[in-house]
């Protein structure tokens, strides 16, 4: 009975040990429809219990693996992941076999040691075949001039259209730009400009104290135009508001409305030639920041 049971004992001792790698399983692209010199991903992820490690010694390193055949990159990522080790190994082959004709060819397996328990434990990873096709076809074709040559294809033209709308556009943008600082700064001839004050000036420059009445009208003129409605002196606030830059002759603003109020509504005013005067240097001060010079 005691044998039995020690029997018993060592047999299922033996079924609790398990296989320590519980996935091997390799990505590998098409394996068809490639010629000298083309590269190969192979990948290789390999999952164990968390006291397996993987040794690193033995794992392919880069350089020629046979006379066609040459391992070019390697790398390793390891994760843990819900109690166990996950290994991806990324190699990257190159081919340098020159077939006659459709050719399958093999890479090689090699074998990666596992650490468990201070013992070694050998993992194979299965060879991988892939055919491999001629650059050239094994019967040689010849035409009346010779060799049967096929030549490469025209690369294609860039299309000139995208550079050339940006380049109307940005000249678009160029003109618009001058002609608006031109307009400004007082440049552009007088069809674009609004002349009011230059026009009332030439008038001025004909009148004599004894046409004040004319000489008034001009001057008022001039601001009802440039207000596009009739201004009067409580609404000069307002006037500065949409024109920002008339705001620094207020003063001979606000003289001009005074004067006038009184000339036309007061008896007895008469107009002297100095009113004249300050007249036509309110209208060539209005005439500067008409232009942009002030």
């Amino acid at each position: 009975m005691r044998v039995l049971l020690l029997v018993l004992l060592l047999t299922g001792c033996s079924g609790s040990n398990t296989d320590p790698v519980s996935t091997l399983k390799l990505e590998t692209p098409r394996p068809f429809g490639y010629l000298i010199g083309d590269e190969i991903p192979f990948k290789v992820m390999i999952e164990t219990d968390v006291g397996v490690t993987l040794q690193a010694a033995s794992i392919p390193a880069t350089g020629q693996v046979n006379r066609w055949l040459n391992l070019n990159q390697v790398q390793l990522q390891q994760r843990e992941l819900h109690g166990r080790w996950h290994y991806e190994l990324e190699l990257r082959y190159q081919v340098f076999y020159a077939p006659l004709e459709v050719k399958l060819l093999t890479i090689p397996n090699f074998t990666l040691q596992l650490l468990q328990n201070g013992k070694e434990i050998s993992q194979i990873v299965p060879a991988w075949a892939f055919n491999i096709s001629p650059l050239r076809e094994l019967s040689i074709r010849k035409t009346a001039n010779g060799e049967y040559k096929r030549p490469d294809a025209l690369p294609l033209l860039l299309s000139t259209t995208t550079p050339w709308t940006g380049v109307v556009i940005a000249l678009c943008v160029a003109v618009v730009s001058g002609f608006y600082l031109a307009a400004l700064y007082g440049l552009l001839p007088r069809i674009f400009k609004r002349h009011v004050f230059r026009r009332a000036s030439q008038q001025l420059a004909k009148l004599s104290k004894a046409d004040m009445d004319q000489a008034l009208s001009c001057v008022h003129h001039a601001f009802n135009t440039l207000n596009q409605r009739p201004l009067f002196h409580t609404q000069v606030h307002d006037f500065y508001r949409r024109h920002p830059n008339y705001k620094q002759m207020h003063e001979q603003v606000d003289w001009f409305f005074n004067y006038s109020n009184r000339y036309f509504f007061s008896n007895g005013m008469i107009a002297v030639a100095l009113d004249v005067d300050k007249l036509k240097q309110l209208c060539e001060q209005a005439q500067k920041i008409e232009r942009g010079s002030q």
